[in-house]
């Protein structure tokens, strides 16, 4: 996305950190040598600061580099490089998170520090001279971000300080305890709503990828989903579906070619560019096999996120995303073949290595087909009615024959269809591990799996949410208490 490329900008930034002089917040200046008193003056100042917002969408602890550790490695699709070991990502396969787990740290104080950035737009925005249809534009992409990072975090934690203002001084950190998550789901959808209603259809040029109302409206569908409000969720999907501005592309592996970005299943996606400025995607390079060499990607792989054999199986026969998702061996520099699960969703040719032009896709549109589906059969199973045609479209796009009433014939079975489907169509996307715990399914699913995951602790319903960093409880344990069950 170009309009990430030239960003000098850094928000003054709310961070939740761990400090030894009593400090709960620190105020992060630019970059340059502009305070953050006099940055927000001009169209140009915020232009970059919504750059900056959407900056945040890359950091580990979002939407970026580590993002697969909370929603693939803690699910039965992946596991770490180093499953078995004392590693902090085994802590998330095997379920025996530290409170001083770094994934959860960077979550929590990457998260806060984006949210800051959008804060400080909204807080500065309303007296500066520019269009009002770009003022709005900028209000809208500010709470559509705003969005995005506290839905992560509220999935993540559950109840989480719901901060709505610029912090410019570090006391105030210590007024901010744990909000109801029913709360901070309701400023989610009162900023997506807002959002979708300031927010363009479409962009041109160097503004594609930035966020559109319908790209709003589609995560204002999820979340709803995420809370059960299946009727209202129908209704924002539906909406998307009917702007017939989206589409499936024909096959599935060219969603993912690195020169089809934002293509028209595309609705929003995390945006990279390779090129050696810094933007690059590590994914592809990361998911390759340890020792590889150049066999499989440029510069070597990382061996992280290895597939597991029981999402392989998960598998039809003649399922087209197999083969685009999961490759089970390669071929190294001597013409041996090494046989080993990995990540092929994901491909680039890198100059430098972790330096990938894929983006990450947040939403597209054939969840929007599935999401609207389950709503459809939330509302009232239809032997073969809409819900089947929704559902068939996706699984057609792959290679595969309609389901049928007859092989699908009630609620629940749909319901389980629904899940399998969504976990070869979207494996390796950051949502297997949330769509478990909203269907009220992890339970279920990765007990009975227990011996294969070799799981430390049961899923209970107390590890469906993560550990609050303990360095936030350390800061301001006044005001902010441990999730129950935690270690």
């Amino acid at each position: 996305m170009k309009f990430n490329h030239h960003i000098i900008y850094r928000a003054a930034a709310l961070v939740l950190l761990l400090s030894s002089c009593g400090k709960g917040f620190i105020d992060l200046k630019p970059i340059s040598t502009i305070t953050t008193d006099n940055f927000y003056k001009t169209e140009e100042d915020f232009k970059n600061a919504v750059n900056g917002a959407y900056n945040g969408l890359r950091t580990g602890g979002t939407y970026g580099v580590d993002s697969y550790v909370f929603a693939e490695i803690r699910s039965d699709n992946s596991m770490p490089v180093a499953s078995g070991s004392v590693t902090d990502q085994d802590e998330f396969d095997r379920f025996y998170i530290r409170t001083t787990n770094p994934f959860i740290n960077n979550r929590w104080s990457n998260s806060y520090t984006a949210i800051s950035r959008c804060n400080a737009i909204l807080d500065r925005i309303a007296p500066v001279a520019m269009s009002d249809a770009l003022k709005a534009r900028y209000i809208g992409e500010a709470k559509f971000l705003r969005a995005l990072f506290y839905f992560n975090l509220v999935r993540t934690f559950g109840d989480v300080p719901l901060v709505l203002k610029e912090i410019t001084n570090g006391n105030e950190g210590y007024e901010y305890g744990r909000n109801a998550k029913a709360d901070v789901y309701a400023q989610i959808e009162k900023d997506l709503a807002e959002a979708a209603a300031a927010l363009p259809p479409s962009y041109t040029g160097a503004d594609v990828g930035r966020a559109t109302a319908g790209a709003a409206r589609a995560i204002l569908g999820r979340v709803l989903l995420a809370q059960k409000k299946f009727a209202p969720a129908a209704v924002e999907l539906k909406a998307v579906i009917d702007l017939g501005q989206y589409a499936l592309v024909p096959v599935y592996a060219n969603f993912f070619v690195v020169n089809n970005k934002n293509n028209k299943e595309a609705i929003f996606d995390v945006q990279y560019r390779s090129g050696g400025i810094g933007q690059g995607n590590p994914w592809p390079n990361s998911f390759a096999p340890q020792n590889s060499g150049n066999a499989v990607i440029m510069f070597g792989g990382d061996g992280n996120n290895t597939p597991t054999d029981d999402l392989l199986n998960e598998y039809e026969a003649g399922d087209q995303r197999k083969d685009a998702t999961i490759a089970t061996s390669y071929v190294n520099a001597n013409g041996v073949t090494i046989p080993g699960n990995f990540v092929k969703k994901y491909r680039d040719v890198p100059g430098i290595k972790n330096d990938n032009g894929n983006n990450i896709p947040i939403i597209r549109y054939a969840d929007v087909l599935l999401m609207y589906a389950e709503c459809l059969n939330e509302a009232g199973y239809v032997a073969g009615g809409d819900a089947f045609n929704y559902l068939n479209e996706v699984r057609n796009r792959a290679g595969l024959a309609d389901l049928t009433a007859a092989e699908v014939p009630d609620q629940a079975a749909f319901r389980l269809a629904m899940e399998h489907e969504r976990r070869v169509e979207f494996a390796f996307e950051n949502l297997r591990w949330y769509d478990l715990v909203r269907t009220d399914r992890a339970i279920t699913v990765l007990n009975g799996k227990s011996t294969q995951i070799n799981l430390v602790n049961p899923v209970t319903p107390q590890n469906q949410v993560f550990p609050i960093p303990q360095s936030q409880i350390d800061i301001n344990s006044s005001k902010i208490t441990q999730n129950e069950g935690s270690n």
